[in-house]
């Protein structure tokens, strides 16, 4: 039986931080504040898998609270939450997200991004969609004071 989840991320711009959207390092004069590398991205395409199984959020699993994910790259969060598919017997069958950015502009990065989130996640870039969009101005995304994403996953589960 198939299960959707959804999944929803946003963090601060801040100076003094890398961009890091989907696994790539993005040109850009302010990066994303957290405790890990801030990848709103993989962090929410890491919600909606968690989601589609039924369990808890990346904070559950990751809290920020705990020292040992400082600085961490978020394909580890990812490589967690396949683990947790294949540990249920499942597979994953799609994951599709947005991005919510004034800038920088994600296209040229979109290629990579994919190819990260398939390979962390295991399965093929075919099944991993990514887009992004503005927020016309309105509000502290539009504004630049941060970046969000928003993410669904289809999973695949014996029960």
């Amino acid at each position: 039986m198939v299960h959707v989840g959804t999944g929803y991320d946003v963090h601060a711009l801040v100076e003094g931080r890398k961009l890091i959207l989907g696994g790539v390092e993005i040109p850009h004069p302010k990066g994303l504040s957290g405790h890990s590398d801030a990848d709103v991205l993989m962090h929410a395409i890491c919600d909606a898998v968690f989601g589609a199984m039924g369990l808890g959020d990346i904070g559950h699993f990751f809290p920020n609270t705990d020292p040992r994910w400082r600085g961490v790259a978020s394909k580890i969060f990812l490589q967690e939450a396949a683990r947790q598919v294949a540990f249920q017997e499942g597979r994953i069958v799609n994951v599709d997200a947005t991005l919510i950015a004034e800038r920088p502009k994600i296209l040229p990065y979109v290629d990579a991004m994919k190819t990260n989130v398939a390979q962390a996640l295991g399965i093929s870039i075919k099944r991993v969609g990514i887009k992004a969009t503005t927020n016309e101005k309105m509000g502290f995304l539009g504004r630049e004071e941060g970046i969000a994403a928003m993410a669904v996953a289809s999973v695949d589960l014996p029960i």
